[in-house]
């Protein structure tokens, strides 16, 4: 089952879902106002596996955020 991120435009509530791919089109409504529209997020995806040796030196020295260059 996928999860999938809303935010609702109602109250700014974030909040997820677990869909079944068996359900056409579910109702979600937002756990803390009740807003009947909340909007489904783009969000990042996370992998799990081993880490070379080249990736977890690289990732050291760069910044955590901001502008690259």
């Amino acid at each position: 089952m996928p999860l999938y991120e809303y935010q609702c435009p109602d109250c700014d509530a974030r909040f997820d879902r677990l869909i079944r791919s068996s359900d056409s089109a579910p109702k979600i409504i937002c756990p803390t106002c009740g807003g009947e529209r909340p909007e489904r997020l783009l969000s990042m995806f996370a992998t799990s596996g081993p880490r070379s040796a080249s990736s977890s030196s690289s990732s050291a020295s760069a910044p955590a955020c901001g502008p690259v260059g």
